[in-house]
């Protein structure tokens, strides 16, 4: 989608913990102290147990066979012929996603609701007559479906002719309170950080503390991502995390550090639009099961983009692609050979007799902040203690794969501490062909 995102940077483990690594993995005293204390708000808890969200890539581009619309398009090409957001909710669903985010509006200006503010809309468009309403659709099918709902809405608008003069600002804030007032809970509110000229050739200046004073007045429960102060970028649109993620970030003013957790955005085509030529292009079971590895495994959120089509709804292809890889997901981490949690610098779990495994999780117990900083797991073989994986951050989850190994046992040390680890989970799992 090739979003350009000011002001948001994501900064590795190198540069947020280089201070850690002297003296034996410990921060100097002060700094220990900062970050200790950093801990995530409930709702950001929550949010990342969720684990693996979608995203909906749905609007006048899905019509016109563009990434970016021009904000000049006819709202009658807006014409599903068979939407049903249902469908949208049982496919994510399958593959194991616990939200799911509408863009509700693009860098066109083109909004799924029948906003007041603007007759670029559903509003004016043949479908459903002009009374149609994607964004109460797939809010109710999200609640009748159990799972959560949020909005994208696109700062950058190519058509609203007051983008780029203080009006706009107003005008924006207008219509985050529809999104904010009518349809429910909002659980994430996506804020992208493009920033192009409008109609009137101008540039916006955001007002950005305004728009996060509208979502905190309506929705106190929402997070505001990417834009935002609740959840970051990750910095690609790729689904990789770093290989040590820290949810623990710089406050970026030199004062202190704040719970900023990392969401990977990609889609599962190679536009975040639909686009029929891509129907061949739908990523494979293996790469999106590397991509979990790489998000998820890392300390992070996936947010699967899955773009419905024409006919408003999700191709048959990715249907079955969502499907296989939330039955892989559950067949390799479903049941594990062993599981314990605990707390201390040293976590031990017996197993009931020797197994083959290839992988471990580790969980921490993140409502307590991330405390360790720097572990290695190691497995008995026989009499001695063998290292299976090593790492910098644990964070809500991360999860490793290592040549199999027979073990008796397995153990978690972490020699680098902020201050007493508390162990949601240590795990073991053998692949289901080993």
């Amino acid at each position: 989608m090739g979003r350009s995102r000011t002001g948001i940077k994501a900064l590795s483990l190198a540069v947020l913990g280089a201070a850690l690594v002297a003296g034996g993995g410990r921060a100097d005293a002060s700094e220990e102290k900062a970050r200790m204390l950093v801990k995530p708000t409930p709702e950001q808890a929550e949010w990342q147990d969720m684990e693996v969200t979608a995203f909906v890539h749905f609007g006048m581009n899905t019509f016109t066979g563009r990434e970016w619309g021009e904000g000049t398009e006819d709202p009658k090409l807006f014409s599903p012929t068979g939407l049903d957001a249902h469908q949208w909710v049982r496919a994510v669903k399958a593959a194991g996603a616990k939200m799911l985010i509408l863009t509700a509006k693009h860098h066109d200006g083109f909004c799924l609701w029948p906003s007041r503010y603007t007759e670029h809309s559903v509003k004016s468009s043949p479908w459903r007559a002009g009374k149609g309403d994607v964004v109460k659709e797939a809010a109710d099918a999200c609640r009748e479906g159990g799972i959560k709902f949020g909005v994208y809405v696109s700062p950058w608008d190519r058509h609203e002719r007051t983008y780029g003069s203080p009006a706009y600002d107003e005008h924006f804030r207008n219509q985050l309170r529809e999104l904010l007032t009518n349809y429910g809970p909002i659980a994430e509110v996506w804020l992208d950080g493009a920033c192009g000229e409008g109609p009137d050739g101008k540039k916006q200046e955001y007002d950005w503390g305004s728009y996060y004073q509208v979502v905190r007045e309506l929705q106190p429960h929402a997070l505001i991502a990417i834009c935002g102060p609740d959840i970051r970028w990750v910095g690609n649109e790729s689904g990789v995390a770093r290989e040590d993620e820290s949810s623990v970030q710089p406050t970026g003013d030199g004062d202190g550090y704040r719970w900023h957790p990392a969401e990977c955005d990609v889609s599962i085509r190679p536009g975040w639009f639909y686009h029929a030529e891509e129907d061949g292009q739908v990523k494979t079971l293996d790469q999106l099961m590397g991509i979990y590895y790489q998000s998820v495994g890392r300390n992070a959120v996936l947010l699967l983009n899955v773009p419905p089509d024409r006919r408003g709804l999700i191709h048959e292809v990715d249907v079955a692609r969502l499907a296989d890889f939330g039955a892989e997901v559950e067949r390799r981490f479903g049941r594990s050979v062993a599981e314990t949690r605990g707390r201390g610098e040293v976590v031990e779990l017996a197993l009931a007799h020797p197994r083959l495994v290839d992988h471990v999780m580790v969980m921490e117990d993140i409502r307590e902040g991330e405390r360790a900083r720097g572990y290695v797991v190691e497995g008995r073989v026989g009499s001695e203690w063998r290292e299976l994986c090593r790492g910098e951050v644990i964070g809500h989850k991360r999860i490793h794969r290592f040549a199999p190994a027979e073990v008796s046992a397995v153990r978690l040390r972490c020699p680098g501490v902020l201050a007493e680890p508390i162990m949601r989970k240590l795990a073991v799992y053998g692949s289901p062909e080993l």
